[in-house]
């Protein structure tokens, strides 16, 4: 078989904000990962078209965000490795425009741009086309990296995408490279800073799951609880949610991915947040559940009481070496026996039937992290440990989501200080 591509190598201390330098560093490990000869185009991205004359807001590339540090629309990173391994980059901007800054903002100026990422060459936009076209058809290239990334098939062309297309039709000649896998890499051992954003992001998830238990009752609609959530965050600054919250009551916990808030609590009915803020760019997500009302039916404390043992088991298990498919494997086996003592399930053979999802996904710049799956657990990975019953015929659906560090001899529980027992959310609901 093949072998696992070597991660990159890491430092674990010092570093704890997002700096000039770690953007630099994180360039510098890109660029050791990148053969010789070889050029690299990272896009910031560009504004998605909503309807008439509406476009989205503009939301950067994230890869490019983890190269530079900048959100700036329409931005290029270009770099050219030599034969002896010697590195040039430029970043690429868009150019001042007095008219367009009145409608739209401020564009960042080269030298905001060059503080912020630690890039000193800095050019505007109208001069890449040349310059990456002179750079091709030089002789001293023969690889192009570009991010290529697709979610599927019916996903727009993104600049990456349309430069492959010419680079393909003029510069035959360069063998093109996913710089996704590279990217992949690193964004999968999270740096000291990182962590310490997600600390952070967490204290923020933790204010608005609280505002949202505190203020739960029956006949609240979900739109009310995520106007809950989305007040405490803006507390904070204007990052806000890292995602679309998920918010339900009721019946609507059994659409895993439920986005509408037209719901309304009803007396009994559980209420399930999928939820998590960003701090520094970085996306916490955290799944809890409550009773609208305040108190845990039996049924409900019942299958509650079998996922939170089988979240403390994995993480009382989790540590680095362990296959990291062994991850939700394991979730499935323990709360499948726990639902079997339970008298829920005759046969753990059932479980598929109330575990509809696995849950051990990468967080960090997205919520779903864009990482190189790896096959073992290692120090400094930072994943969920999700947990779901989804009990149809009961009426009762939820998951138990925390976000677990791998450390050296084990794991952590980033997200434990979010009320996680019966007890805890109980007390939390009574004004404790």
């Amino acid at each position: 078989g093949q072998k696992e591509q070597r991660l990159p190598q890491i430092k674990t201390q010092g570093g704890t904000s997002m700096d000039r330098t770690y953007y630099v560093g994180n360039r510098r490990r890109f660029y050791d990962m990148m053969e010789t000869e070889s050029l690299a185009a990272i896009f910031a991205g560009e504004e998605l078209w909503k309807t008439g004359d509406e476009y989205y807001p503009f939301f950067a590339d994230r890869n490019f965000v983890y190269l530079t540090g900048l959100k700036c629309k329409s931005a290029v990173l270009l770099a050219a490795k030599a034969a002896n391994g010697q590195v040039s980059e430029r970043l690429y901007l868009l150019p001042p425009d007095a008219q367009a800054e009145r409608w739209t903002g401020v564009r960042a100026k080269p030298h905001e741009a060059a503080e912020k990422s630690g890039i000193e060459d800095i050019r505007f936009l109208n001069r890449f086309e040349d310059d990456f076209s002179r750079l091709a058809a030089s002789g001293e290239y023969a690889k192009l990296y570009l991010d290529l990334y697709r979610f599927d098939g019916n996903q727009p062309d993104r600049p990456s995408g349309r430069l492959l297309y010419d680079a393909q039709r003029y510069f035959a000649y360069l063998q093109i490279k996913n710089a996704a896998e590279l990217t992949g890499l690193l964004r999968l051992i999270k740096q000291p800073c990182e962590i310490e954003a997600l600390r952070r992001a967490e204290e923020k998830t933790r204010a608005g799951i609280l505002a949202m238990m505190r203020n739960s009752y029956p006949g609240k609609f979900e739109y009310q609880y995520k106007a809950d959530f989305d007040h405490a965050l803006g507390q904070f600054g204007p990052e806000g949610a890292g995602f679309p919250s998920i918010i339900s009551a009721g019946k609507n916990n059994f659409c895993i991915h439920y986005y509408s808030y037209t719901g309304r609590a009803q007396e009994g009915d559980l209420i399930l947040n999928d939820v998590g803020a960003q701090h520094d760019n970085m996306i916490t997500d955290v799944s809890r559940a409550w009773p609208c009302g305040g108190k845990f039916t039996d049924r409900q404390k019942m299958l509650y009481d079998c996922v939170y043992a089988t979240s403390e088991y994995a993480f009382s298990k989790i540590k680095p070496g362990m296959p990291m498919k062994e991850v939700d494997a394991m979730i499935r086996r323990f709360n499948a026996e726990r639902l079997v003592e339970a008298g829920v399930l005759a046969s753990v053979d059932e479980i598929g039937k109330l575990m509809w999802h696995a849950g051990a996904h990468h967080i960090g710049y997205d919520v779903h992290d864009m990482v190189k799956m790896p096959e073992t657990v290692q120090p400094n990975m930072v994943f969920c440990v999700d947990v779901g019953v989804y009990h149809e015929e009961w009426g009762i659906g939820f998951r138990l989501e925390d976000n677990c560090l791998v450390t050296e001899n084990g794991c952590e529980n980033l997200s434990a200080a979010i009320p996680r027992t019966v007890e805890e959310i109980e007390a939390v609901m009574r004004g404790e």
